[in-house]
């Protein structure tokens, strides 16, 4: 069932169904432009933890930056999260505890149950794509986009868990044990591809190394270092550290902005 309420630029419609790689239900909100132009394109960003739309004021954020023209309209797609611990992770490589199990899973909802249900629902064509996701959801973002190129474009990691680790800390543990990050070291690049990463000073106070730098920020510098040892410029890679930020959704909601327009400002609204 469909709930509409039309504001400014956007409005929010949520739907349910059932899927069949996850084996539940799935809430799905989408943001829509108004007015959607039939068989207009549109460029796409499918959000892991939609339930978390409302916190990050994604909405707000959203209407102001198309009313400004900062952007041009895009349509927003954000799935409720179910298990995070065994839906979100990297397609094929739970980590230590088994965690990310049904990584594919989800990975096969969105390709193959998400997007085409979206299309049938609004009958409009994607001029690009992103995906992205903020702690668990941001590593299985990065994951979905480097795996599906030629799906997504690339992915918004907001302090991503790209510590996801095969061995457990201890004494046979060492970096090349990150799963995402040895996942692109043994991989080729996706050439065209774009990533933007977020890290703040106070996400978390672990340093595992007793380097001075806590994990979240070396892990994720990490991650860019092993991509730009793959190709990619600087130009399609973004990293912001928030002096400050922490694992939270009022850190995200303050980049947010920054994101959307790296992702999409350089578009040009392709509706007619």
């Amino acid at each position: 069932m469909m709930s509409v309420c039309a504001a400014g630029q956007s409005r929010m419609d949520t739907f349910s169904f059932r899927s069949g790689f996850l084996n539940r239900m799935v809430l799905i909100r989408v943001l829509v432009p108004v007015p959607l132009i039939h068989k207009g394109r549109y460029p796409l960003l499918v959000l892991n933890d939609g339930q978390d739309l409302r916190s990050l004021r994604f909405r707000i954020i959203l209407d102001s930056l198309v009313d400004g023209k900062a952007i041009p309209p895009i349509l927003v797609v954000a799935v409720d999260a179910g298990n995070r611990l065994q839906e979100y992770g990297v397609c094929g490589h739970p980590d230590y505890m088994e965690r990310g199990a049904r990584a594919c899973q989800y990975s096969q909802f969105i390709r193959k149950e998400l997007l085409p249900t979206v299309l049938r629902r609004y009958w409009v064509l994607f001029s690009t794509s992103f995906i992205a996701g903020w702690s668990l959801g941001g590593l299985s973002a990065m994951d979905i986009a480097w795996e599906h190129p030629m799906l997504f474009e690339g992915a918004g990691v907001f302090s991503g868990s790209l510590w996801w680790r095969s061995v457990a800390l201890g004494p046979h543990y060492n970096d090349s044990d990150r799963i995402m990050e040895a996942l692109v070291n043994h991989s080729r690049m996706n050439r065209g591809q774009r990533f933007w990463f977020e890290a703040g000073t106070a996400d978390e106070t672990s340093d595992r190394n007793h380097n001075g730098i806590i994990d979240a920020i070396e892990d994720t510098r990490d991650l860019i270092s092993a991509l730009k040892s793959k190709g990619y410029p600087t130009r399609a890679l973004k990293y912001v550290e928030v002096p400050g930020g922490k694992h939270n959704q009022q850190t995200w909601s303050l980049v947010m902005p920054q994101f959307l327009n790296w992702a999409f400002g350089n578009i040009k609204w392709a509706g007619h």
